[in-house]
């Protein structure tokens, strides 16, 4: 799993970069979501790398 958080705001980016931030779930500055680690989730996460911070966190699956 993957802790994604917004630290930079995207405002004066590319559509496309603001576009990618909403659609991992981060609307807000220091806001935080959490995506399984996918190649999908991956290539959204290189395109936004200057505007986030990632942490992987433990799965929780039993």
């Amino acid at each position: 799993m993957l802790k994604i958080t917004l630290v930079r705001s995207p405002i004066g980016y590319a559509k496309d970069q603001r576009a990618t931030a909403e659609a991992l779930g981060l609307r807000k500055l220091h806001h935080s979501a959490t995506h399984d680690d996918t190649p999908a989730i991956r290539g959204m996460v290189h395109k936004i790398r200057h505007l986030i911070q990632v942490e992987e966190v433990p799965s929780d699956a039993s």
